[in-house]
């Protein structure tokens, strides 16, 4: 399997070098001259033929000046868009539908003193981040005076960009990845349904841990939409056919990670470090992550971000390269109040009455007088859901209000870092989200750091709600020697995919860091094959990335193997099984057996047998993870006969999976394929209000892929109709030391600007498991041109 994933991503990677190799008989690339106000000094932006553009600038104010102005350019309504959600600004753009989720917005914006904010990150953040801002007005400015055409995207939705401050960039927070709170409600009322270990199938907690219930605490008094402000201030922009509407969206479990790794020179073909990194999030036109390259005098690093911030938070300068990955440590907390009788403004707290705070805002409404709405706050964070009649109130701690919690604002502070200390140092007082940041330099160093605001809970352990009463407290956060890290280490590779890595003598019952972990099915993947004999190559480190094994095969096929089945088809379903070696290729028929059968039947079969009936629609599918442990042995929840009844279930669970594949792909198994059910594509969310020509460029695919969540080619898909719905969109491999032979991919493409040609180029490469040069020399960079921007400032 590896040897063709490699084979497949190699030609692909030819294809690629081939322009390069032809660079010097081709013709200079076309050049635009632009005067841009707010520019300091003459700038080029070098844009090379997968569109990365290639930022050179006079100092390093210019820089992100020019960073500014290229995000801009290449992904306006994207940002846009993330500003407007992000600050609660949708209504006045697309009605009174989006009113509810602009107050809900609201809620969660950075309400501190901004220059604690600033201090926190330290350095230059804050006039970086005005020069960041300074660049993106230039660019709206030329639009908004008519010099530069409003993009389509605002023509379809009838709306114009805004200006924005530096403060817009980090009192946004709703966008970052922290947890737990869904987990706590849902657990909450598993238990309030079944009672004492319902929650057995929920999720697999590791390290091993039983939870208790909070003193004071009943379980029972969580609604059951008590998350639902906190759910809409949270999610993305989707719009139902034809109405500015915000449409539903259902949650999908476990598909937000990353896999990473750093490999020491000792074990590389290179003889130089490799460091690897692929971020799952949600997948969409445009990417979430941009790819940029700035250089300036004391400055030079390329990478991806995400392009409404400034910098690079996934990437490399001349001397380190940095990846992450999100550890996952809990940074949110609900707390239950008991409200006044005839006051629900006053809450409990220590045997005292205290007033709620109330901020008053009015929200703008397009086509209608604005809404004045009131925002309540307690001492530990905004009131997300009242019951007046119950006398409760619940509010969110989140990481979220603390100063310099801003998502992967911080990576500022180590881009450009030149050593272990150092790039240690400037993640000590990194906020969210918690990340595996992994390290390698060019001596051959390399390292992980878990880093993030951490909440140290002294007496309880973050998996339930808690009393707002003042017996729960946070007791400030976990310094960085309290939460773990490694440098060089003997066996010369440290990876993480987002699994439980608490080093076994951390003492968990003292930090509690977390307890919900990933699946560990990715990284037991990666450490397999980073721990075998031999050498790892580029190209290996390629075919990692794109590898589609499901190593939970392993074990559940070994159950099934001494089971038959009188049933022919999934008799014949069991003969394939039995031959499969794990891998979700898009061409395999074992697959799309197996990962319909774990992905959709299984879970509920067991469920549905070993969990509380009371409680089974709460668990769903339950944690595959917590229900293989089951499986694998059996006990008195499955019945009087557990082993019997466990093979029953497998059975069953699977006759009811090949009989859904037989609907979908019809009666004969020779003509099944994984990737005749699990198709990638991408579709603009402005789809929906565009007419005629408008729709052009408006999706890409679909196409057959392969992988699924529990590969490292994490591809999650939806349950419904196998669609992709998640993964790496973004993927480098990059050769430590000799930077040009780095690689990346980022689908669909770089630009989010629909006309542009860059803005759906790169999804046929990606889909296939290709990558592309990642250039970074002067010299290389010039080869890979494709166009040249050159920015003078304006008089």
């Amino acid at each position: 399997m590896m040897g063709r994933t490699a084979a497949l991503g190699t030609m692909i990677l030819l294809m690629a070098l081939a322009p390069l190799r032809t660079a010097a008989a081709a013709p200079p690339p076309p050049v635009e001259a632009r005067k841009v106000a707010g520019l300091a000094a003459p700038a080029e932006i070098r844009i090379d033929r997968w569109g990365v553009p290639h930022i050179y600038a006079r100092s390093a104010r210019d820089a992100f000046f020019v960073q500014g102005y290229n995000a801009a350019r290449d992904r306006l309504w994207q940002i846009d868009l993330w500003r407007k959600r992000g600050l609660g600004l949708l209504a006045r753009d697309f009605g009174p539908d989006f009113a509810e989720q602009d107050r809900a917005a609201r809620l969660f914006l950075y309400r501190g003193d901004m220059g604690a904010e600033w201090a926190a990150y330290g350095g230059s953040a804050r006039s970086d981040t005005e020069a960041f801002v300074a660049g993106i007005n230039a660019y709206v400015g030329e639009i908004l005076d008519g010099r530069r055409p409003l993009p389509r995207e605002f023509r379809i939705a009838g709306t114009r960009p805004d200006r924005w401050a530096a403060e817009d960039v980090v009192r946004i927070r709703s966008h970052g990845l922290t947890r737990n709170a869904g987990m706590e409600v849902t657990r909450a009322r598993i238990l309030c349904a079944g009672g004492p270990g319902a929650d057995r199938l929920f999720k697999k907690l590791e390290p091993e841990w039983t939870s208790k219930v909070p003193e004071g605490l009943d379980p029972c008094a969580i609604p059951a939409d008590v998350l639902k402000d906190y759910n809409l201030a949270t999610r993305g922009v989707r719009f139902d056919a034809a109405r500015r509407r915000l449409a539903s969206e259902a949650s999908l479990p476990d598909s937000q990670g990353s896999n990473n790794w750093t490999i020491a020179p000792s074990k590389t073909t290179t003889g130089r470090p490799i460091l690897a990194n692929d971020p799952h999030r949600d997948h969409g036109l445009p990417s979430l992550r941009y790819v940029t390259h700035l250089e300036a005098p004391g400055m030079s690093v390329i990478g991806a971000g995400e392009p409404a911030l400034p910098g690079v938070s996934i990437g490399h300068n001349g001397t380190i390269a940095f990846g992450l990955t999100i550890f996952y440590a809990d940074q949110e907390d609900l707390y239950v109040y008991e409200t006044a009788p005839g006051d629900p403004g006053l809450y409990r707290y220590q045997d005292k009455w205290v007033r709620m705070e109330t901020i008053r805002e009015r929200i703008e409404v397009r086509g209608e007088t604005p809404q004045d709405v009131e925002l309540r706050f307690t001492r530990h964070g905004p009131v997300i859901f009242a019951d007046p009649a119950g006398r409760r109130a619940f509010a969110l701690r989140s990481v979220w209000a603390e100063p310099g919690a801003s998502a992967y604002f911080g990576s500022l502070g180590y881009m450009n870092a030149r050593s272990w200390p150092e790039f240690k140092a400037a993640l000590a007082n990194w906020g969210t989200p918690s990340e595996n940041q992994v390290y390698a330099d060019v001596s051959g160093r390399i390292g992980w750091v878990a880093a993030g605001r951490t909440p140290a809970r002294p007496n309880w352990d973050g998996l339930l709600p808690v009393p707002g009463d003042g017996r729960y407290e946070w007791r400030g956060f976990l310094s960085q020697d309290q939460l773990p890290s490694r440098v060089d280490p003997a066996e010369g590779f440290i990876a993480t995919a987002n699994a439980m890595n608490l080093p076994a003598d951390y003492p968990v019952a003292e930090r509690k860091v977390g307890f919900e972990w990933a699946n560990p099915s990715r990284q037991q993947r990666i450490d397999e094959v980073l721990g075998a004999g031999g050498r790892i190559s580029l190209e290996a480190a390629m075919a990692l990335q794109t590898d589609p094994t499901d190593i939970t095969s392993r074990r559940l096929l070994k159950l099934l193997a001494p089971l038959r089945s009188a049933d022919p088809q999934t008799a014949r379903a069991l003969d394939l099984l039995r031959g499969w070696d794990g891998a979700a290729r898009a061409d395999s028929a074992p697959a799309s057996i197996y990962l319909t059968w774990t992905g959709k039947h299984l879970g509920p079969a067991v469920v549905a047998k070993a969990a509380p009936e009371a409680a089974r629609a709460l668990i769903g599918g339950g944690d595959l993870a917590a229900v293989m442990d089951l499986l694998d042995a059996p006990d008195q929840t499955l019945g009087p006969t557990p082993a019997a009844t466990r093979d029953a279930l497998l059975l069953e669970s699977l006759a009811a999976a090949v009989a859904e594949v037989e609907a979908r792909l019809g009666p004969d198994p020779s003509t099944w394929a994984w990737g005749r059910l699990h198709q990638a594509g991408f579709t603009h969310i402005l789809a929906p209000l565009a007419d005629g020509a408008d729709r052009a460029g408006l999706s890409v695919g679909p196409a057959p892929m392969a992988g699924t969540s529990l590969s490292p080619l994490a591809a999650s898909w939806r349950p419904a109709d196998f669609q992709v719905t998640s993964g790496a969109s973004f993927r480098m491999v990059l050769d430590v030391g000799d930077w040009d032979s780095s690689r990346f991919i980022n689908t669909p493409g770089q630009s989010g600007d629909v006309d542009s040609p860059h803005a759906r180029d790169l999804f046929e490469t990606w889909v296939k498991g290709g990558y592309l040069p990642l250039v970074f020399s002067r010299k290389a960079v010039e080869a890979a041109t494709e166009r040249i921007l050159r920015l003078t400032p304006a008089p």
